[in-house]
This record gives C-alpha cells, sequence and structure tokens, in this order.
C-alpha cells in the first residue's frame, strides 16, 4: 500500500503544513522548463496562481483558458531542522493530470491520474532550516492510454486543443489541496477495516472488525475503537486481528455513527506513531433484486454529480461542497454517483457523517471515440469499437488498473463507498471487450477487502442484448435519454414505449440483479416556460420526469433513480451546449429549478428502507 492513501492527520507524532494559497504559476508551450533549469532557477515571468483550484476560469482570454500541454507551480517552504530526524514529504490530493515533482532542483516523483493523491519525499533534497523551491510540471493532455480518454485537435496556427471523449470541461491544475507532511521515521502506512455484523439474542447489532496495519518497523501496534463520546469501545493489540464491539452503532442512510480508530505504534512506554480515522460499520450485498444495507433492502434516491463551480471549476472548494450536501438533504436524496472520477476525500468524509450511499466511479470515462459523445453514445456502434483496438488492452488496461488500485486503496475504509463503478459508458457492443472487463472486474473484486458490489454504467448504444458485460455487473446501472437524445419532444410517448420494451428485455436477460437509473434528465434552462411545452422548457424537464417516474414504479426491481445532474455544469462548447450542460436539477450557482421541487416531494415521500426499518438517529 502506499502511504499516499493515508488521509493526513495531525497528531502527537504527525505534523502538517497546509501549502493552500497564491503559488507562482506558467505555461510551458514549447516543453522548455526543464532544460532552461526552471526547476531550480525559477519559473520566468511568473503570475500567481490560487491552490487548489483549476487554473482555467481564472484568466480572460480563451487562449489561456483553453491551454492543453505542460505549465507549472512553484513556491518556496520553509522546513525546520526540528523535522531533520523525520520523514518529510509533500502530498499533492490530486494534479490533472499527471506531475513531476521537484525540489531544489531534484527529480523526485511522478505521478499519471487526475484524480487520486501522491505524495514526493523530501528528504535527500532538503535544506534544513531554510527555504526550500518547490515546483511541479502538470500536463493536462488525453490519449487513448489515459484515463479518461481523449484526443488532440490542432488549429490551423498549430495550437494544440483538448479533444475529450467525454462531456465535462477538461479543467486542469492543482486542484486539490497541497500539504506538507512530517511524520516519524517509524510510522504508520496502511489501515484496513472489514466489518462482520451479528445480531445478538436482545436484538442488538453486535459487531466484529477485522483490521490489517502497515507499518515500517517492527514495534507493537495497539489499535483503540472509541466511540462518538470518546469512550473506548474495544481495542486490540498487533499489527492484525480483530476488535469486538458488542451493541454496535451501525452506520445507516441518515443515521451515520462513526467510530474512531486510533492506530498506534509503541516501543514499551513510548508512543512512536500515532494516526487516526472515522470509519463506520456497516455491510453492503446484493442479494437477489434487492441491494442490502446492513441486511435491509434500500432504494437508492440520488444524482450523478460532477465538481464544478464557477471560477474554481474542478478545484476543491468546502463552501461548495457544504451546499451541495445541503442540496441533497433538502431534496430527499441519499445517494451520488463520483461521477465521472473519484472525488476529492472531503467529500467522502462529508458522506460519511451525513449517511449518504456512495458509488465510488474510476475515471474511466470515454471509452467510445467521439468528441460528441453524448449523441453517438445513443447510436448503434458502426465498424471496429474502441475495444476492437488491440492497443487498448496493451496500453490503457495497465493506465486503468493502476487507477482502480490507486481508488480502491484511498477509499477502502469509507463506510459511506458502498459499490465501485468501473466504466462510464463504455462501448462493449463488441466480444473484444469482454476479455479487458474481465481484468478489470477481477482486479476490483481482488483488491477491496470490503468485496463491495461492483458495476459500471450501461450506455443506449448498448441496450439489453447488445452489451456483452452485463454477466460481470453484481448489480445494473442504466444511463438513458429516451425523451431526449432519442424520441424527444412531441415523441415522447414514443421514447416511453422505447424505454419500457428495452426493460422487458432485460427482465428476462438479468433476472436475478437489481437495477438503477444512474443518468436520466434533459436539457433545461431555467426561466425558460412555455405552454405547452418544448425542449429546454422547465415545463419539458417536469413532464420528462413524471414519465421516468411512471416507469420506475412499474417495475420493482429498479431499486434507485440517480437522475443527471445535481447541477448544471461546464462543458467543451458547442452547438448543443449553452455554456455547458444544463441538464441540472440545480442551476450552476446552485439554485433549483422547477423539477427540484416535484423530485423533493417524491423523495420525501419514498422510503430509504424498503421493508419498514427505521434506524436510530
Amino acid at each position: 500500500m502506499s502511504f499516499a492513501a493515508l488521509y493526513p492527520r495531525t497528531t502527537r507524532t504527525r505534523w502538517i503544513e497546509d501549502l493552500s494559497g497564491m503559488w507562482d504559476f506558467c505555461f510551458d508551450p514549447q516543453r522548455e522548463g526543464e532544460a532552461a533549469g526552471w526547476p531550480k532557477a525559477g519559473l520566468p515571468h511568473p503570475r500567481t496562481m490560487p491552490v487548489p483550484a483549476s487554473f482555467n476560469d481564472v484568466f480572460t482570454d480563451k487562449e489561456s483558458r483553453e491551454y492543453y500541454g505542460d505549465f507549472w507551480y512553484a513556491r518556496k517552504v520553509f522546513i525546520p531542522a526540528a523535522w531533520k530526524d523525520r520523514n518529510v514529504d509533500v502530498r499533492f490530493d490530486a494534479a490533472t493530470h499527471r506531475a513531476t515533482v521537484y525540489l531544489n532542483g531534484q527529480k523526485l516523483a511522478f505521478h499519471e491520474g487526475g484524480f487520486t493523491p501522491f505524495v514526493a519525499h523530501l528528504n535527500d533534497a532538503v535544506l534544513w532550516d531554510d527555504w526550500n523551491y518547490l515546483a511541479v510540471k502538470v500536463n493536462n493532455e488525453l490519449s487513448e492510454q489515459t484515463l479518461p480518454a481523449g484526443g488532440t485537435a490542432t488549429l490551423h496556427d498549430g495550437t494544440k486543443i483538448a479533444a475529450p471523449y467525454f462531456d465535462f470541461f477538461n479543467y486542469s491544475g492543482l486542484n486539490r489541496t497541497v500539504r506538507l507532511l512530517a511524520t516519524p521515521q517509524e510510522r504508520i502506512e496502511g489501515f484496513t477495516v472489514v466489518t462482520e455484523i451479528a445480531d445478538a439474542a436482545d436484538g442488538s447489532a453486535g459487531a466484529q472488525i477485522h483490521y490489517k496495519t502497515e507499518t515500517t518497523g517492527t514495534h507493537a501496534v495497539r489499535v483503540t475503537a472509541l466511540d462518538e463520546e470518546g469512550q473506548e469501545a474495544g481495542h486490540a493489540e498487533g499489527a492484525q486481528g480483530t476488535i469486538t464491539i458488542d451493541h454496535a452503532h451501525l452506520w445507516n442512510l441518515h443515521a451515520a455513527y462513526l467510530y474512531t480508530f486510533m492506530v498506534e505504534i509503541w516501543d514499551g512506554e513510548k508512543l512512536i506513531d500515532q494516526w487516526f480515522d472515522e470509519i463506520g460499520l456497516r455491510t453492503v450485498e446484493i442479494s437477489h433484486r434487492s441491494i442490502l444495507l446492513n441486511g435491509h433492502p434500500i432504494y437508492l434516491k440520488g444524482f450523478g454529480r460532477h465538481e464544478d463551480s464557477n471560477l474554481h471549476g474542478r478545484g476543491f472548494d468546502p463552501v461548495v461542497m457544504q451546499r451541495d450536501f445541503e442540496l441533497l438533504e433538502w431534496i430527499g436524496a441519499n445517494s451520488f454517483r463520483t461521477s465521472h472520477y473519484p472525488y476529492a476525500e472531503e467529500e467522502l468524509y462529508e458522506a460519511d457523517r451525513r449517511g449518504f450511499f456512495v458509488i465510488d466511479e474510476v475515471a474511466a470515462v470515454g471509452m467510445l471515440r467521439s468528441t460528441k459523445n453524448f449523441a453517438d453514445a445513443t447510436t448503434k456502434a458502426q465498424g471496429a469499437t474502441f475495444f476492437d483496438d488491440p492497443s487498448v488492452m496493451e496500453k490503457m488496461l495497465p493506465v486503468h488498473l493502476q487507477a482502480l488500485k490507486e481508488l480502491i486503496e484511498r477509499d477502502k475504509n469509507h463506510a459511506s463507498v458502498c459499490a465501485w463503478s468501473l466504466f462510464n459508458e463504455p462501448d462493449f457492443s463488441s466480444p473484444n471487450a469482454v476479455p479487458y472487463a474481465e481484468k478489470v472486474f477481477e482486479a476490483a473484486r481482488e483488491l477491496d477487502p470490503q468485496k463491495r458490489p461492483r458495476s459500471y454504467t450501461n450506455v443506449t448504444r448498448c441496450r439489453a442484448g447488445i452489451d456483452k458485460c452485463t454477466h460481470l455487473a453484481d448489480f445494473m446501472m442504466l444511463n438513458r435519454y429516451d425523451g431526449w437524445y432519442v424520441s424527444g419532444g412531441p415523441r415522447i410517448a414514443d421514447a416511453r414505449d422505447i424505454l419500457v420494451e428495452e426493460l422487458h428485455t432485460w427482465e428476462e436477460l438479468e433476472p436475478d440483479k437489481p437495477f438503477i437509473f444512474t443518468e436520466y434528465g434533459c436539457d433545461t434552462m431555467a426561466g425558460l416556460h412555455k405552454l405547452p411545452s418544448v425542449m429546454w422548457s422547465e415545463e419539458y424537464q417536469l413532464e420528462y420526469f413524471e414519465v421516468q417516474h411512471e416507469i420506475f414504479d412499474s417495475f420493482d426491481w429498479i431499486v434507485g433513480e440517480l437522475p443527471w445532474n445535481l447541477c448544471d455544469f461546464q462543458t467543451t462548447e458547442g452547438v448543443l451546449r449553452v455554456d455547458g450542460n444544463k441538464k441540472g436539477i440545480f442551476t450552476r450557482d446552485r439554485q433549483p429549478k422547477a423539477i427540484a421541487h416535484l423530485l423533493r416531494k417524491r423523495w420525501h415521500t419514498l422510503p430509504d428502507y424498503l421493508d419498514d426499518f427505521v434506524p436510530e438517529k
């Protein structure tokens, strides 16, 4: 396990300096920075740039906003002599899409993947008790060997711009927090929990928490579980073992309970290292047509989302995060999917605290060769498909498996993370997709100690009977836009028939799996009203959702509805995009459209648990 996967905690043995703020920044279109000595001599004529944030929407000129290639961040950091006998690392929560880290001109780390954390170990390059020059070269280019996938377009003047195979803007930069960490030489580098729950004779729940700790030394390990009042609930000695908690408080939807697991290394009476995490106790499994949380069947109500906001782009903003969770609770949601990439860890900790079911998605989006995939996703594949290219198995699969490994290492202990989404809208219409998908599904099962359910979002061009990989999914997730991209406007009655007919086919093909609609919706301009309705009006969005709800309520094996999207979000420019995707239930500035009130009424009526179970809050 990588030390980067442990969320940074300040404890009696660990120190953190947050490096958020203004950094030096410059573009490097000629890729000359390394040869010119920028990592040591400094960036030429730098401008300032906030971290965390995407750089794109800070600028007022299109060339800078659309910049594609190498770019640099740099700043000075003071490292005290008191840290000399410790491990000193810099942790990047994310750098989109790849980064090379230098300290005082010395190259220390390289990381591929824009949505998971990595560290650079600094000790060999540090000037102790002095200022040190930290520089990071970032690159935001896409290819068919990157996640997410895409290509490059070249303008007449030679300028390169992104040609993404996905329908969201390629926001780039140091989008999440950067921290300087000082930890002991002998330290905790990994911690894993798996929960077993058994009902006691008195009706209470007993929990056995099997844990495993990874350290860099051989001294004694002690793990203590503390309840929410700070009282010890159980403990164990040893790097791995089992903690038993009688009368355990379980983690449930909108009734979260978190235990603090304190992990310590001791040398006799001397504390060597200390780290903690807040973890909920729960089980999740698939049984016939149901998703069971702690043995109870649940109905998911929520959204596909995006990390996207004005000015920040994909940059993490705790205010935006908090507002989104307030909207989720106001509307009666209990779940969301991290479409289409791993979200900031803070999002998952908030979901833990509030009791949200999260479908955690690796950034495997764009596995359909199209720069307007939102339209092409609804048409039948013509000729060779993405997975018919042998280079996909050869070059993309290793990248996919590494991204999945980093995702599961980072998120494996979150109670809110109840399922994995391993692909978004892949073109699985070819038999050649099967061996690729098998490798990914097998890896997810092997990597996840909790053996969570695994799935992917089935795309319209791979309707029932076309998709070759459905046998791999533990439950099915459908993305459908019948009534929008298919048979929209006055043909919406046809759209209803098309979808109902397909669902009857699914009923025969997959008779033992629950289904969730993970995307459905229609673009709607807030404030546009028309009677009778037309597409893009708020009235049409209401009519569209009423048709969807009638369909969902007709099939008892549909156990979740996650419309697209919580909020409007930015995309690449196009004639079918009016300053982005407008399928949000809320606007990009987090204000409700009329549909929000219809969903709120429905979702506050639909129970979270289908067996009338009411968890203690």
